[in-house]
């Protein structure tokens, strides 16, 4: 494990060579930011020693490319769409459809994670538990509180 100097000295040298690699490789910032903190995480846990300082650049280059493919190649990339990729595809939705859709997006935050998951990625609530990091109880609340919204929203109980 590396000190704190060694850390920050790093970090000061690398860190806009990092981001910018992950930018190109991911084009987003969110996912750039997560790799960012993984490459320096594995540079604080590493031990290796570099023979001089182009040997730590290119394992800066190499740790942060390799990164960057397992996230594009992970399995959670490569099968999942956000809810607004959705939205920005009206001709695939049907008409009901799209208005469940919207009526989900309307709702806070903790109710349209719950139900999502559990609709439209067909986790149970005990799995759900386990990822939000919440009681099982919790997630069935949020479930059913969810669905009376979302029963008030779309007017009726049609929608189930």
């Amino acid at each position: 494990m590396r000190n704190e100097q060694e850390v920050n000295r790093a970090i000061e040298q690398y860190s806009d060579m990092v981001r910018r690699l992950c930018m190109v490789h991911l084009k987003n910032h969110a996912d750039t930011e997560d790799i960012f903190q993984t490459v320096f995480l594995k540079y604080v846990l590493s031990s290796v020693c570099f023979e001089n300082e182009e040997h730590e650049k290119a394992w800066f280059i190499r740790v942060t490319v390799n990164a960057c493919r397992d996230l594009l190649k992970s399995f959670f990339r490569s099968h999942t769409i956000s809810l607004e990729e959705v939205m920005e595809q009206p001709a695939l939705l049907l008409p009901d459809n799209r208005e469940v859709l919207e009526a989900v997006l309307s709702l806070p935050v903790k109710y349209r994670e719950v139900i999502y998951l559990h609709y439209y990625e067909d986790y149970t609530a005990p799995q759900i538990s386990r990822i939000l990091g919440k009681n099982v109880n919790t997630i069935y609340t949020l479930l059913t509180r969810a669905k009376q919204m979302l029963r008030e929203k779309l007017g009726g109980d049609g929608y189930e």
